[in-house]
């Protein structure tokens, strides 16, 4: 009966999957229906935790602005927190908003600065996640939780391995940041995991005008197209 019961479920499971896979090709063609009209965009992340009153969202805005003055639109996942500054900076300058939402049963909510039609909701994080790498000509990194780290470690991997083009990864925010990088240097490196032009791949900054500087600096070398 315990077997019968068991295969009973993974036939389920199986057939459960395979009708899945039409959903996960609709957030893939919507996602790039929509995002190849967008233009190129620097990809904002960090912590929806982060109050509007906090210095990690107020230095998260005035970068989308300084991005959007140079001729950039944001990305961001459409939520609160440093994602609602990362929106909120660009659609005060006039720029393009863009909101990749997850569904999530906490945390996660629209928030009211992404532009009507460049709100994309998602329910797989791995299709999100292609957006992002995609479509960005650059990660601007604030302090942030698992989900910020996730994303960093995936772009990283992703260039590193050549999997994608290579593009800026700037981490805003030394004091926040210094540690793991730290760690990096001297554990990943001496440990002969990583090599230490791998960390070519990432700058470390505190000021909107060094993000910028970054993006100008390495555009004026390499094109702007989506990265795969």
């Amino acid at each position: 009966m315990r077997n019968e019961s068991n295969s009973k479920r993974w036939n389920e499971i199986k057939t459960n999957d395979s009708w899945a896979i039409f959903k996960i090709m609709g957030e893939f063609v919507n996602g790039y229906e929509k995002l190849s009209k967008i233009g190129p965009c620097v990809s904002i992340f960090g912590s929806a935790r982060t109050k509007p009153d906090h210095k990690f969202y107020k230095l998260a805005e005035e970068v989308a602005t300084k991005i959007v003055d140079h001729g950039y639109g944001v990305i961001t996942g459409g939520g609160p927190g440093i994602m609602e500054a990362g929106n909120k900076g660009a659609h005060i300058a006039g720029g393009t908003s863009v909101g990749l939402n997850i569904e999530l049963p906490f945390e996660q909510h629209d928030n009211p600065y992404i532009d009507s039609d460049k709100s994309l909701d998602f329910d797989y994080f791995f299709v999100r996640k292609v957006m992002f790498v995609k479509y960005s000509q650059g990660f601007v990194v604030m302090p942030g939780g698992f989900g910020t780290l996730d994303e960093l470690f995936e772009a990283i991997t992703l260039i590193q391995t050549h999997k994608i083009e290579t593009f800026p990864i700037i981490l805003v925010g030394t004091e926040f940041w210094g540690g793991l990088f730290e760690w990096v240097k001297t554990t990943l490196i001496d440990a002969g995991n990583i090599s230490a032009n791998d960390l070519d791949l990432i700058h470390l900054v505190d000021t909107p005008d060094e993000v910028i500087d970054i993006l100008d600096e390495f555009y004026k070398e390499y094109d702007l197209s989506p990265n795969f």
